[in-house]
């Protein structure tokens, strides 16, 4: 069942991760040996949270890597849901 309009990882990584912590997009980005820019752009909603990524917060948060790429495909599976209608997709069947 898809959630209805899921935040984006960066909002639920800023909102529950850094800001509780005091944690600044800086210092993050060094723990996490990421660029500023790279950071930025997944808390601005920007980029999406990669394989990779999804690793190193696990380990910088004690999280798992799971529960971020699960974040990521559930907000992306949304946001494509509304644009279903303006697919230009036909029904295929056996000929």
């Amino acid at each position: 069942m898809l959630m209805c309009n899921p935040p984006h990882p960066g909002e639920i990584l800023r909102e529950l991760c850094l800001e509780p912590l005091g944690i600044s997009v800086t210092a993050a980005a060094s723990g996490l040996d990421v660029s500023r820019k790279t950071l930025s752009s997944i808390l601005n909603g920007r980029a999406g949270i990669s394989p990779e990524m999804a690793v190193r917060l696990s380990i910088a948060f004690e999280t798992s890597s799971e529960s971020w790429l699960n974040q990521q495909s559930q907000y992306d599976l949304w946001q494509a849901e509304q644009r279903r209608d303006s697919l230009q997709v036909s029904r295929l069947s056996a000929a």
